[in-house]
């Protein structure tokens, strides 16, 4: 058994525009403390498929498991706010 390639850096010409990565290629995280605060607006959609006896149940209150749409709120509020826990060099944000 061979031993694994050592990774070659990039050169100059081939290094990222990036911030996120060094000249090497490396990860890192951007220091943007002097960075000025700008205001953003971030929006997702997606779909979510049921049987229309389910989607009833759901509208009408009646799920065995109670508020099923006030649960999936509170669970994506309580999401975005570990933004930066889950996603790899993400500064926090505030959330409001």
């Amino acid at each position: 058994m061979t031993a694994p390639a050592k990774p070659v850096p990039p050169t100059p010409e081939e290094a990222s525009p990036l911030t996120h990565f060094d000249a090497a290629g490396q990860a890192h995280m951007v220091d943007v403390a002097g960075k000025a605060e700008t205001h953003r607006i971030a929006r997702a959609g997606g779909e979510i498929r049921m049987l229309p006896g389910t989607l009833a149940l759901i509208e009408g209150g009646q799920a065995k498991k109670g508020d099923v749409l006030g649960v999936a709120r509170i669970a994506a509020i309580l999401g975005a706010k570990r933004t930066a826990e889950l996603i790899p060099l993400c500064h926090p944000l505030p959330i409001t």
